[in-house]
């Protein structure tokens, strides 16, 4: 569509629920099958050690819209939990987009504030899936069964929330065109969060039998903090095995794929009305799933890859697409990248760095990466990790720390915290974490109370 003299990019924000990194097809970890992603893939620059700077579902998603730490403005929980602060509007990117003349839409979860819906953010076309959703539980009451391990569903396809939210993202993209603006969309599913309920084709596409186990999977929680078994404990998991969990797994698997295939009709859509090579599109999750790797479910409490590293992809016109090993926070670098092509001050979006956008610069210039944890199941248990690529250290504040070499160590099973040959990567890593916690505000670090743990190393 032509808009004149107004090359301004488009920009579609495309965030997954509790997506885990490794379930994307064409990396060939897991064997799900992604064909629309893969193919998105291969027209953006990949990011395969991205991070959320936290796997909680609304610190990570006002992480997104201010470009801040969660921790820096108190978004320390889901804010149905305990009354703290949230992300304001003041300080998010994309209340600056309508004065800039773009055509704004969000569909699908808000999770960003209690107190302002999207509107109040700058999106001026809003339409929330908790509404759909409502609507759909009337017109198909049994479609969702219960419990945390889910099942198949009676909805017909093209009336599940994921193809609804699809042809709504889709038909507005086409219309925005239409108006000779540039124009925003966020468009948030609220999958493949557990419980998941597929509809067919896709919930009879994989069969459980033929799953593997999570390479964490099978851990004994030997040296590590007494809340991982606890939390296995909590959800009375402890005496499942691989062929309990598999069923769940491959519902998992299937929803994902059925996201997939709703965003095809984003993607198709975009491409047919000409505006795909002058739109910044990126695809993301707010955190993964234990989805049974480590005996667990859901997130809270643990920082293993399983839920703090997300998938990355973003598709930048003009760029050739390549894959990167740099390590980046996905939430934060994408508000910073938004920001950058809207010609926002850096200091809008203070705690990111825009996203590396050619083969050449692919070396972000990063050398570790962060992420937190606050608890909220069963009580509240805090926690803070920083990782090089090749170790990752995690700081639980009132109990035993972990160290794992991810190298050796994919799965996170065996740590390292007491090998006295690990001494000066352990110690590295902590002052490391504790420069990152005071850049970016933690006010456990502020306070000066806990010093004595990061940088004396005296922490029992």
């Amino acid at each position: 569509m032509d808009r004149g003299a107004d090359k301004r990019p488009n920009i579609l924000l495309l965030l997954a629920d509790q997506f885990r990194w490794d379930c994307l097809g064409f990396l060939k970890e897991r064997g799900v099958k992604t064909p629309h992603l893969d193919r998105l893939a291969g027209r953006s620059a990949v990011f395969t050690r991205a991070y959320t700077p936290m796997p909680v579902c609304a610190p990570a998603r006002q992480a997104l819209i201010t470009g801040r730490h969660p921790d820096h403005i108190g978004a320390f929980w889901n804010y149905d939990f305990f009354h703290t602060p949230t992300a304001q509007p003041r300080d998010a990117w994309t209340t600056r987009m309508p004065a800039l003349g773009y055509r704004t839409g969000y569909i699908g979860k808000w999770h960003c504030s209690p107190v302002h819906g999207p509107e109040g953010f700058g999106y001026q076309d809003v339409i929330r899936s908790a509404d759909y959703k409502a609507q759909l539980k009337q017109k198909y009451p049994d479609a969702a069964p219960g419990g945390w391990f889910g099942g198949d569903s009676t909805v017909p396809l093209e009336e599940t929330v994921t193809h609804y939210m699809a042809r709504e993202a889709a038909n507005r993209l086409t219309g925005y065109a239409a108006e000779g603006r540039p124009w925003h969309i966020w468009a948030d599913f609220d999958v493949p969060h557990l419980p998941c309920q597929p509809s067919a084709p896709f919930s009879a596409m994989y069969d459980a039998g033929a799953i593997p186990p999570w390479p964490g999977f099978g851990d004994q929680f030997d040296n590590k903090p007494y809340i991982h078994a606890q939390q296995s404990v909590n959800w009375r998991l402890e005496d499942l095995s691989w062929d309990d969990f598999a069923p769940m797994v491959s519902r998992y698997y299937a929803m994902i794929s059925q996201l997939d295939d709703a965003l095809g009709i984003i993607l198709t859509a975009l491409e047919e009305s000409g505006q795909y090579d002058n739109t910044l599109i990126f695809f993301t999750a707010d955190h993964g799933d234990m989805c049974g790797s480590h005996q667990m479910l859901d997130k809270h409490y643990v920082l293993y890859d399983d839920v703090v590293r997300v998938p990355l992809m973003a598709h930048m016109p003009g760029s050739a697409p390549f894959v990167s090993d740099a390590l980046v926070s996905a939430e934060l670098d994408i508000a910073a990248t938004v920001g950058a092509a809207l010609g926002l001050d850096p200091g809008d979006t203070p705690h990111g760095s825009p996203l590396p956008i050619s083969p050449a610069d692919h070396q972000n210039p990063r050398a570790y990466i962060t992420s937190s944890c606050n608890g909220q199941q069963f009580g509240l248990y805090c926690a803070r990790m920083i990782t090089d690529g090749v170790y990752k250290y995690v700081w639980n504040m009132t109990d035993t720390d972990e160290l794992y070499c991810l190298a050796d160590d994919p799965g996170e099973h065996n740590s390292l915290i007491h090998a006295p040959e690990q001494a000066d990567t352990l110690q590295r890593l902590r002052c490391h974490l504790h420069e990152a916690l005071k850049a970016h505000g933690d006010p456990f670090i502020l306070k000066g109370w806990l010093d004595a743990q990061l940088l004396e190393g005296r922490k029992l």
